[in-house]
């Protein structure tokens, strides 16, 4: 095997990639900090079960695991941040009152997690605790707008779900657990087929209107008339009801935010730890949303402190791909020249105004090479000028 070949999708991040990262991370941060957000750093690797704090098979199968060799315990290398922003929230910080936090890191998939991902991702996020309402939802989900506008998404597409539809059918029919389980999965891939088949051979569970209900669920997709659909075809619990009222609000807060705003409620993307709302983000040119996020109230439990939470997270790799940054700055051509004390404080003032200055080494001077720099340092008349070449 060649030492040189990189295990099948992970990558090299190469210098124009990695530079539109940058910059895309650092105007993503900067806008975190202002609106209040403390970063914060959490370790690549963990235990095992403050990883997956609510018992997510899908995520246990997403995450590499290696033994430690100090404790003997299995340690995973984190697939997602979210658990470990509650583990930071409920046991270390132990804030009484609304927190704010965000974060940036490397996280490693044991598989991609959809067309032509990488296993490493670079995930950026936001999360708020210590606030039940909806104006924590709108703060998380206006921030993450305004967090792909800044970073170059123009156009935003935005789908809104609420798992308590869901949840709701489940608890008003008192259905058991593995019913539940087949149910979410069949609602997951969209297979009406075998959804049809659990609601018809689940009569002893569920009543003529539950079963049309679980059924239906798949074709409530699309735009605002969705929810009054859903008013009139779904039981009327209290559950549902609140879900849909606060889908309304939602939708009039961020309709004129996004260029489509559309609702399925057959989304249970994150199921085993959503308890609200959740909410993707789409643009042009990508089959995979570029920002996903939600409510979970109760993704601190594991850690002894069930906080009411929401957040969103994106994946810089993603968005480096799909937005189009200017090209490499071009830099100053500088003649190297150590012992010239004129030069050197011109080559250090040019760079504290953040020009790219290139100190071009005696031994490789050659003209035609110019190292990518459109401009160059002379000097006329015994002062050192820019000009181009």
């Amino acid at each position: 095997m060649r030492n040189w070949i990189l295990p099948e999708y992970i990558e090299d991040i190469l210098p124009a990639e990695a530079l539109a990262i940058e910059v895309i991370r650092r105007r993503i941060l900067d806008r975190l900090l202002v609106c209040g957000y403390q970063l914060v750093m959490p370790p690549m690797l963990e235990f095992v079960e403050s990883l997956i704090p609510s018992n997510d098979s899908n995520m246990n199968l997403r995450m590499f695991k290696v033994i430690d060799q100090l404790s003997g315990k299995m340690m995973g290398l984190r697939a997602d941040i979210t658990s470990q922003i509650a583990r930071i929230d409920a046991h270390l910080l132990n804030h009484a009152g609304v927190t704010r936090l965000c974060y940036v890191g490397s996280v490693l998939h044991t598989t991609p997690s959809g067309l032509n991902r990488t296993r490493e991702l670079l995930q950026i996020g936001a999360e708020l605790y210590g606030h039940a309402g909806l104006e924590s939802d709108l703060e998380i989900q206006k921030l993450m707008l305004q967090c792909l506008i800044i970073s170059g998404i123009n156009e935003i597409y935005l789908d809104l779900g609420h798992v308590a539809v869901f949840r709701g059918l489940i608890n008003g029919e008192k259905i058991p657990v593995e019913l539940e389980t087949e149910l979410f999965g069949a609602l997951q891939a969209k297979d009406t087929s075998t959804l049809k088949e659990l609601c018809v051979g689940a009569k002893k569970y569920m009543g003529k209107v539950s079963q049309q209900a679980f059924m239906l669920l798949p074709e409530l997709y699309g735009d605002r008339r969705i929810l009054i659909q859903a008013r009139k075809l779904l039981p009327d619990y209290p559950e549902i009801r609140m879900a849909l009222d606060e889908l309304g609000t939602v939708a009039t807060e961020l309709e004129s935010s996004v260029r489509a705003l559309n609702f399925d409620l057959a989304d249970l993307r994150g199921y085993h730890y959503h308890t609200g709302i959740v909410f993707a983000a789409y643009t042009n040119n990508s089959p995979n949303a570029v920002a996903l996020g939600g409510r979970y109230d109760e993704i601190g439990k594991a850690f002894g402190r069930a906080r009411p939470a929401t957040g969103f997270s994106m994946d810089l790799r993603e968005l480096s791909r799909l937005i189009k940054l200017d090209s490499r700055p071009k830099a100053i051509l500088a003649p190297y020249n150590r012992n010239n004390k004129n030069l050197n404080k011109k080559i250090e003032h040019l760079r504290t105004e953040g020009e790219i200055v290139v100190v071009e080494l005696s031994k490789y001077q050659n003209k035609k090479n110019t190292l990518g720099c459109n401009r160059k340092l002379v000097l006329k008349n015994k002062i050192w000028e820019v000009i181009d070449i």
